[in-house]
């Protein structure tokens, strides 16, 4: 192996700006800010904007929604009827038989 061609390889410190949270780490990132860490030695500090205590996956704060109305596209696509007493994604509802399937590759071939 070559030497001196790779970057240093260290321990640095993440800290979350949105949530006060930070964690010790190995990284080749460097940074001009330091941290005075729990085990009493100072760390470069990298400064990140999400971590699995700020993300909403994370922290169970997620709310998923239909963003640009990706279902009633996909059912104006293969022709899929709902029924309009409900809006259940029953089998029977939404089944897309292969038939429609073929139908709409087909088209998207062409």
């Amino acid at each position: 192996m070559k030497q001196d061609i790779h970057p240093k390889y260290q321990f640095v410190v993440y800290k979350d700006t949105s949530s006060d949270f930070a964690f010790l780490g190995r990284s080749t990132q460097t940074s001009d800010e330091t941290i005075e860490w729990e085990d009493g030695n100072s760390y470069p500090l990298i400064s990140i904007e999400i971590s699995s205590a700020s993300h909403p996956f994370y922290t169970g704060k997620q709310t998923l929604v239909d963003s640009a109305g990706r279902v009633e596209r996909f059912r104006r696509r293969y022709n899929i009827k709902t029924s309009d007493a409900t809006d259940s994604d029953d089998a029977t509802d939404t089944a897309v038989t292969a038939d429609t399937a073929a139908e709409g590759s087909s088209e998207a071939a062409d």
